[in-house]
């Protein structure tokens, strides 16, 4: 398992009295993704954190990230890859969870219908799925698949849950997860087709960073 590790990656308007925008991913190439995919636009300093795989890696890395001043009151979105569970998902479509689903119960996620419509705008041409996410602490396959269905989950990972249920503790700040679905129920990653369902899900990642930030800057907007 890797380790948490983070880039110097926090950029943004210089003076710039906007809350920081923590996005956290668990894989080496969901970080190129991320950071390939331009900072230009965002309304407060940005970091991608990389946190290593699993539940525990990425609450110790978050929980690391947070306590450092200069991310107080940080929105936090969970981001990445992750598998589909309904039926009829294909690699490249995206998943905004309404809530993240753990051992610890449900979080609610904030300005879901907000990231929906944004990520449609940026990434025109993709099915956007919303509801809950649910989390894992191991790859799931076949049965276990239908199992988490059968709850009303329509995608699984290992780090969203615990990435907002981390964030949260931590203090009161909007939290988001969004992931590209790279395996799905009739596209599992152990079948053939896999590498260009990866490529696509890997160009889908690379295009969300405007989505995120055009929700970062809604939030900051005073409420009327």
């Amino acid at each position: 398992m890797d380790a948490p590790t983070e880039p110097s990656g926090a950029t943004g308007p210089s003076g710039s009295s906007a809350p920081p925008l923590l996005i956290a991913c668990a894989l080496g190439i969901e970080q190129l993704a991320l950071r390939g995919g331009g900072r230009g636009g965002a309304p407060g300093p940005v970091t991608v954190l990389r946190t290593g795989m699993g539940p525990r890696n990425a609450q110790r890395a978050v929980a690391h990230a947070l306590r450092d001043d200069r991310r107080a009151g940080a929105a936090v979105i969970a981001a990445g890859f992750c598998a589909g569970l309904a039926p009829g998902m294909h690699p490249g479509d995206l998943v905004v969870a309404d809530e993240t689903r753990g051992s610890w119960g449900a979080t609610p996620c904030t300005g879901t219908e907000l990231l929906v419509r944004e990520l449609a705008r940026t990434v025109p041409g993709r099915t956007v799925h919303t509801g809950p996410l649910t989390g894992s602490d191991h790859v799931v396959r076949g049965h276990e698949r239908a199992e988490l269905a059968a709850t009303g989950a329509i995608a699984v990972d290992m780090e969203s849950a615990a990435t907002l249920h981390c964030a949260l503790s931590a203090g009161r700040r909007p939290v988001a997860a969004v992931r590209v679905v790279v395996d799905a129920p009739e596209h599992e990653l152990v079948r053939i087709g896999t590498v260009r369902g990866g490529i696509s899900a890997f160009r889908v990642l690379r295009a969300v960073l405007p989505s995120f930030y055009e929700w970062h800057r809604s939030l900051l907007l005073p409420r009327r």
